[in-house]
């Protein structure tokens, strides 16, 4: 089934462009995206997500970008990877994933398959996608439970193969990840099963049922979440109790099953987002989530904790804080990755900015126009020239992890500056040598 004919991508973001590129070298794939700066760049060889190199770009001979519809009309497997947001009440903003379907159902043919990657809750393929479809396509949805009843030529069929792209990571790459698949009948399964095996070599796990695929995706950042919102709550404790998070980590990771989680922001477009579609699901079932809940205030939280206890050691010192200016290292939503979406950095840039006081931040990754347009700041110098009263070390790219306490100290004015080492980065005793006073999680 469709072995041959052309694949569409929609949405060339940090998920879909990998996987155009990985088709694009064993098979004619068309590689759509709505904005036409970004296939313009794509077609010059450079992707702005660092995701892919210029001559990983070149090696997918066979792909071809476009922002026009008509080039997708004689595609027969379609893969919808575009982003699955929260809306500032933190419900399910699931805009993008209904207008990529309308966009593929107005070209929608008997016999194709619409497979999605985007995380979403469990049923939201068949409950919000698939009308879709069926409107814009006059054509009706195939699956196992009425397989029997539908004339073949006005049938199209499903997949769910959700995304697991690690953005940043340059180790476990996409084919390096095992892939769950599914359909919406067993031969789409297997068909489906099959298209993927073909480029991952990690293997892949063909989940029963397209609800399950689903339900599989979400528990697995939910997981994370709940994780770091545990040792993030720890450390508020051993703040209290005047112990070393760090250190207290760290000698309990000398067991063998201690799991490696570390205190921090969580922020972006998976962990700090998914648990919010489970707990929308949960709620319209009759369900109010517990666990779930209690780790997003708790990680949602974190960006002005650290603000706040950076403030009271200014306080302590005795630092006029509305009179000082804060610096802070890093704005993206992790290290080495310049995706800046639902960045909890920007929360602690606000917290400060509520008292008064004059920030810049820097960051060698993320790009200074997509920072101005997506929440109004500027970046700025920090260094010897343009020095600062507080540094906050807010991610861990290299180039910051390259840096020594004495490497920073140039960076701050007075006698005894205040470093907030958000990643615990630097030997706290060696950063106190160096004059800091130190907070870190």
């Amino acid at each position: 089934m469709h072995t041959t004919s052309p694949i569409a991508v929609i949405g060339l973001g940090y998920v879909g462009l990998p996987l155009a590129v990985e088709f694009g070298r064993v098979r004619p794939v068309v590689g759509f995206d709505i904005n036409p700066h970004r296939i313009d760049e794509l077609r010059q060889g450079h992707d702005a997500t660092l995701e892919t190199t210029p001559e990983q770009l070149q090696a997918a001979g066979q792909l071809r970008y476009t922002c026009n519809q008509d080039d997708l009309r004689n595609c027969r497997i379609f893969i919808i990877t575009v982003p699955t947001p929260v809306d500032e009440a933190n419900n399910p903003d699931l805009t993008p994933l209904i207008k990529a379907s309308q966009t593929v159902g107005q070209v929608l043919k008997p016999g194709d398959i619409v497979i999605y990657e985007s995380t979403v809750y469990p049923g939201a393929t068949e409950e919000v996608c698939v009308p879709e479809l069926e409107k814009a396509s006059g054509l009706r949805y195939v699956h196992t439970g009425n397989a029997s009843e539908v004339d073949p030529d006005r049938g199209f069929y499903c997949g769910y193969s959700p995304e697991r792209i690690n953005p940043g990571d340059k180790v476990n790459t996409l084919t390096k990840i095992k892939k769950i698949t599914s359909g919406s009948t067993p031969a789409v399964t297997k068909v489906v099963d099959e298209l993927y095996a073909s480029i991952i070599t990690a293997g892949t796990y063909p989940a029963s049922s397209i609800k399950v695929a689903e339900a599989a995706k979400v528990i697995e950042n939910t997981q994370r979440d709940l994780n770091i919102a545990f040792v993030n709550e720890l450390s508020v404790l051993f703040a209290r109790l005047g112990i070393d998070t760090i250190e207290v980590l760290e000698a309990a990771g000398s067991k063998w099953n201690f799991l490696p989680f570390r205190p921090g922001l969580v922020g972006g477009h998976c962990i700090g987002v998914d648990p919010y579609y489970l707990t929308h699901k949960a709620q319209a079932v009759g369900y109010n989530p517990q666990v779930i809940l209690a780790g997003r205030r708790i990680n949602d939280n974190m960006a002005r904790y650290v603000a706040r206890n950076t403030i009271k050691l200014m306080l302590r010192q005795g630092m006029d804080a509305p009179r000082c200016k804060v610096g802070i290292l890093g704005i993206t939503f992790k290290e080495n990755c310049p995706d800046i979406r639902n960045s909890k950095v920007v929360d602690m840039v606000r917290e400060f900015q509520a008292w008064g006081m004059q920030v810049v931040v820097s960051d060698p990754v993320a790009d200074a126009g997509e920072v101005q347009h997506a929440y109004g700041i500027t970046l700025g110098p920090i260094d010897a020239d343009h020095p600062v009263d507080v540094l906050v070390v807010a991610v861990g790219h290299s180039a910051y992890r390259a840096m020594t306490p004495a490497d920073l100290r140039p960076l701050c004015r007075g006698k005894q500056p205040i470093l907030a080492d958000v990643k615990s980065l630097y030997d706290r005793h060696d950063a106190a040598a160096q004059g800091f006073t130190v907070f870190r999680l």
